[in-house]
């Protein structure tokens, strides 16, 4: 059976691949994600503001109660306790491309141009297969329009792209007004791939000390649903591949996101509650079913049940919506009216 592959021009032996995260920091780790089955690494996210902020300032910004990100598992350390710096990821990425066969991709997390473009060509220079921007960008300007918002994305791609030679994804959330035209934006910039989607972690309260205090939270199975659609939506509107993150916890989600049309299922709070090696259990539950339903290849599954394929492409639209409404029973088992339903 062939579970291999493409993603962004690379040849990968399977659609699994482990998200940015806490466990590529460590080499052993890295190559036990090799083992276990992984099609390529996503290297823990290098910050923006560890390339331009001095101690105090990259203190005072990331301990701010929004600022917090997907692969965070205990928020952000105190600046004395980063445990890699700039020049540390460089050689990390250096020392895996000797360790490893799979591809590595890089893992740049910021809202800004600056400073991104020359660390860009210094890891490409460190042996890199590909660039993942993880974009975050909280805006809180009132008088900032969504197109100005929306054009940095652009400019930033277009201007990374410009300046190295690898393929280009980048990580998305999505909070946008039209994701399908945005999407086509981005591939027309020149992105490789897109990635939905980021899950941002919103801050929280501590009624006891009055304090704002981070909440990370994992994410669950009930999170796919979400990047399930848009892959579904955009899969063959656009040239640039497609990568589903978040929610992905077994085999079975695996295989829904490679049918409505991803490249590649990335991996990373199954990870961190199961152990790198359940990468092995997700893939036997893939080759069970594919097996099963006579499936002999992984190419034969991608795009089959995407918006311009399935049976009923209204199902990832308005039609659904009322649909779902009309036939939910509540647990206690009254069915409303539609007309008094008010969600």
């Amino acid at each position: 059976m062939d579970i291999t592959t493409t993603y962004m021009g690379m040849q990968l032996r399977s659609p699994l691949v482990p998200s940015s995260s806490p466990l590529t920091e460590n080499i052993d780790n890295i190559q036990r994600m090799e083992d276990a089955g992984a099609g390529a690494v996503v290297m823990h996210s290098l910050f923006e503001e560890q390339l331009s902020l001095e101690s105090y300032e990259l203190h005072h910004h990331l301990t701010y109660g929004t600022e917090s990100f997907a692969e965070s598992l205990t928020y952000f350390p105190e600046p004395e306790r980063f445990r890699i710096g700039p020049d540390e990821y460089l050689e990390l990425i250096h020392k895996a491309k000797e360790k490893v066969d799979i591809p590595i991709i890089a893992s740049l997390n910021g809202s800004s141009l600056d400073g991104w473009t020359d660390y860009a060509r210094l890891l490409k220079q460190a042996g890199i297969s590909a660039l993942e921007l993880n974009i975050y960008y909280v805006q809180t300007d009132t008088e900032l329009p969504g197109e100005d918002i929306e054009e940095s994305y652009v400019n930033m791609v277009r201007n990374v792209k410009a300046s190295v030679n690898v393929p280009v994804a980048v990580k998305l959330s999505p909070y946008f007004t039209n994701m399908a035209n945005f999407a086509q934006r981005l591939d027309d910039a020149g992105a490789d791939a897109l990635v939905l989607f980021n899950r941002f972690y919103q801050p929280d309260i501590n009624l006891e000390t009055l304090e704002v205090q981070p909440n990370v939270l994992l994410s669950t199975p009930q999170d796919i649903r979400l990047p399930l659609r848009w892959i579904a939506i955009l899969y063959d509107r656009i040239n640039a591949d497609l990568a589903a993150t978040s929610g992905i916890h077994n085999g079975q989600d695996v295989l829904k996101m490679l049918m409505v049309g991803a490249n590649i299922t990335m991996l990373c709070s199954v990870l961190l509650h199961q152990g790198i090696n359940h990468i092995h259990c997700i893939e036997e539950e893939m080759r069970q079913w594919m097996e099963k339903h006579e499936y002999e290849s992984v190419r034969q599954l991608q795009g089959s049940m995407s918006q311009k394929n399935c049976p009923n492409p209204s199902a990832f639209e308005r039609a659904q919506y009322m649909k779902a409404l009309r036939t939910y029973k509540p647990e206690w088992g009254r069915v409303y009216e539609p007309s008094y339903y008010h969600g």
